[in-house]
Parts: C-alpha cells; sequence; structure tokens
C-alpha cells in the first residue's frame, strides 16, 4: 500500500505506475482518493476548529456561572451540546472516508522498480543469466510421473480417492528424496547465517490482507469455515507477519529467517499437460527465506537471496536460469521480482522452480512494522521473501537432471548423507 502523502504529491507517478502494469481499469482510483483525502482533512480541520472553541468556551461557562450569569451559561451549553452532535456527525463521517479511502490504496499497485522491464504478462519476462550447461540427453526421458511411479514412488489414484485431484502420495527411495531435499535446504540457509523457524501454517485475515493483494488472496488461499483463519500459500505469510504492529530496534537489523511449512493453494483454473502430475497441487511443502531490513539494504538483499537459490540448485547438479519478471507479471506489492527457473531436458525447456521479490515497505506499512533508529524517530521496514526449494515441483528437475539411461538416478554428494549414504536410486521396474 503506498503512502497517502504519496500519492496526494505525485499522482501522476502513480498513474503512469498503474499504466506500466496494464491495469487501466484502476486509474480511476487516484481521484477518488484525492477526493475522498480532501475531504477527509476538511473534517479533521473542521473536528480541531470544533474542539478547540469547546475548549475555549468551557473556560467561559465557569466564568460565567461564577460571576452569577446563569442564563448566558446556559445558552453557551446549549451552543456546546450542538458542537458535540456535530463533532459526533463528522467522526462518523471521517471514519466511513478512512474506510473508503483504505479501501481504495489496498488495490493500487506498489511503484515499481525502474529497473523492471516493461510488459504485459509473463510471456515478456527477460532472461537475465544461465548457470549450468543445459543437457538434453541422446535417450528418451520419461513424463516425471512415470520416473516416480518406476521407483514405486508415486500412487495419484490413491489420492484422488482420498482428496480429489490436486494431490498426491509419494512413496519409498521418492519420499525420502523430496524429505532430504526438504533438510538439506535448511541447513544449505542456516550455512548463510538464516536462522531456522517453524512457522504456524494459519494466520488470520488482518495478517492474509497484510501481506499480499485481494487478487492474490481470493486466488490461493483457503478459509477456515467459522474462523478467522486461512491456510498459509507460503510459509512467508506468517514469517512476515510475525512482525505485525511491532517496533523493531535498528540494531537488530538485518532479520534473516528461513522456514520450513507445509502450503495449500486453490491453483484455479485449467492448466496444460506439463502442469499435471505433481507440478502444479493443492498442497506441497517448501524451505522459504525471507529479510526484514532498512529501505536502504534491500536491493543488495534481493540479489543475495536469488543467489541462494541459485547455488542451492547448482550444488544438485540442476542448470537454472534468472528470469525479470516485467511490470504486468508483477503482484501489486511488488517493487520488483525474479524467477528461478530449472532446466528440463525432457521439455528442452525452464520452468520455474522459485521466485525472490522485493515489496519495498508495502508489507510493512499494512502490517505497521516499523523501524526505531538510533536518533529515536521511526520508519517502515522493507520486506524480501525467496523460495529456497519447493518440492515435488523441485524433485521434477532433480529427477530429470539426474537420470541416467538404465532408469537409476544419481545422488549429488552434498544430499547423500540425507539419503543413507545411497549413491543412486534404482528403480523398481522400468515404465
Amino acid at each position: 500500500m503506498l503512502d497517502i502523502k504519496f500519492l496526494r504529491e505525485k499522482p501522476e507517478i502513480v498513474r503512469q505506475n498503474i499504466k506500466n502494469k496494464f491495469q487501466d481499469r484502476k486509474l480511476p482510483l487516484v481521484d477518488e482518493v484525492i477526493e475522498l483525502d480532501k475531504r477527509n482533512r476538511e473534517i479533521k480541520q473542521e473536528v480541531e476548529n470544533l474542539r478547540a472553541n469547546r475548549n475555549k468556551v468551557s473556560k467561559q461557562i465557569g466564568s460565567l456561572m461564577q460571576q452569577g450569569k446563569k442564563e448566558e451559561a446556559a445558552k453557551i451549553k446549549e451552543e456546546i451540546a450542538k458542537e458535540g452532535s456535530r463533532i459526533d456527525e463528522l467522526t462518523e463521517e471521517e471514519n466511513k472516508t478512512e474506510e473508503e479511502i483504505t479501501k481504495r490504496m489496498m488495490v493500487i499497485p506498489n511503484i515499481i522498480d525502474p529497473s523492471v522491464p516493461i510488459g504485459k504478462n509473463d510471456t515478456e519476462n527477460v532472461e537475465v543469466e544461465r548457470f549450468g550447461e543445459p543437457v538434453v540427453p541422446d535417450f528418451e526421458i520419461p513424463y516425471h510421473t512415470d520416473i516416480m511411479e518406476s521407483f514405486d514412488g508415486l500412487d495419484l489414484d490413491a489420492a484422488h480417492r482420498v482428496a480429489g485431484n490436486g494431490f498426491y502420495y509419494l512413496m519409498g527411495d521418492i519420499a525420502r528424496l523430496h524429505s532430504a531435499v526438504i533438510s538439506y535446504a535448511r541447513d544449505f540457509m542456516i550455512g548463510r547465517g538464516f536462522t531456522y523457524c517453524v512457522p504456524p501454517f494459519m494466520i488470520r485475515s488482518n495478517v492474509v490482507t497484510g501481506v499480499m493483494s485481494f487478487d492474490e488472496m481470493d486466488a490461493m488461499m483457503y478459509k477456515i469455515e467459522g474462523e478467522d483463519l486461512y491456510l498459509i500459500g507460503t510459509s512467508e505469510h506468517s514469517m512476515i507477519g510475525k512482525f505485525i504492529d511491532q517496533i523493531v530496534p535498528e540494531a537488530s537489523l538485518p532479520l534473516t529467517l528461513t522456514s520450513y511449512s507445509p502450503c495449500f493453494r486453490k491453483e484455479k483454473g485449467a492448466h496444460g499437460i506439463e502442469e499435471r502430475g505433481v507440478y502444479r497441487i493443492h498442497q506441497f511443502e517448501k524451505q522459504e527465506m525471507i529479510v526484514v531490513c532498512k529501505p536502504e539494504d534491500s536491493p543488495k538483499w534481493f540479489d543475495k537471496l536469488w543467489q541462494n537459490t541459485v547455488d542451492l540448485f547448482r550444488s544438485l547438479d540442476v542448470p537454472v536460469r534468472t528470469l525479470e519478471c516485467c511490470s504486468g507479471d508483477l503482484a501489486d506489492l511488488k517493487v520488483k521480482s525474479l524467477d528461478v527457473e530449472a532446466w528440463s531436458p525432457r521439455q528442452k525447456k525452464y520452468f520455474e522452480v522459485g521466485s525472490c521479490s522485493n515489496l519495498g515497505d508495502a508489507q510493512a506499512r499494512r502490517l505497521k512494522i516499523r523501524v526505531a533508529a538510533e536518533d529515536g524517530s521511526k520508519y517502515l521496514a522493507h520486506t524480501l521473501n525467496n523460495t529456497v526449494v519447493a518440492p515435488p515441483r523441485m524433485l521434477i528437475a532433480f529427477l530429470e537432471n539426474n537420470l541416467k539411461e538404465d532408469g537409476s538416478v544419481s545422488i549429488p554428494e552434498v544430499l547423500r548423507p540425507y539419503m543413507g549414504g545411497k549413491d543412486k536410486l534404482v528403480p523398481k521396474h522400468q515404465k
């Protein structure tokens, strides 16, 4: 959410930003907010004047009563009563006006970083850099569900009977591999100086609206019926929410946390064949990283965060690339975002396995996360988040890139301690 003062003083920048994000339908909101804000300030001024006058006249009443001028004092009391009613009316109008302002401000997008490429959607995202050599072997790589099933490691039919589409059973070596990757990612981030955390897997509505846009909320979140609770779509939600209404000492920054959680998502809409199996699902597990820092430090932390993901995937022999998200592909709270995509030798292209985002002070403004500076002043923190790893989607990249012609899967050295020392997985049967 933007600072109302910024919108008031620089409405053209806000309008251009809306156009850059191809959300022209939101342009009228700017003028609406300006008019509501003008009226709100008029109300506040009138209330202030009325209260000042009431305080002044109250002193006159005391003086008149001492002088025995009861009739004059009674008339003034009547005037004060009328002014009191007017104050009540204005206060009610002020509350409603502020609600309308907030309602509109919550859907006006954050100002994107000048470096963000302008584009309508993810088809116009820009490749930044590749890490590792993408290889296409001279043997056919099966679809990821077939690879998993060759190890008796996946049961979609049973999951469908139990929970419906978008769920899965992982079994045996594949389930162990899933847990190994999560455990390795945890220790990898701890090694990079991040504090490990297991957060709540449900959050209240004020946290939901604090960390994401209404559009994201509607598309992603599962509501717990009868309670003010939502299942998290990513642990970033509860990790940033940890600091709601907090004043953080500047000396404690940056706060760097890495968290494990299951994630629950609606995943609305139909998807193509490449997003079936365990690619786009309602439930998965993830290792996440978040940073709360000073505003001037958020650009450097943004680069550190995505680099962590690149380094982790390269340590698992998976080629990756980074992709700068264009303006139209940015969620409304984001200042800048970069996707990490893994190489799929079967598809002969890259696919998303993580997303790194700088949200500036948008989440901090909504959640009231402030920093206490040494000079006694207070300011809003900047927040960032990034996926460390999110199996089972990550398993698709891992299995395809480490698959051998005989159907076995090589285990990179860094992962072997988490796999009981195994250097490869041997299939139970060939698909």
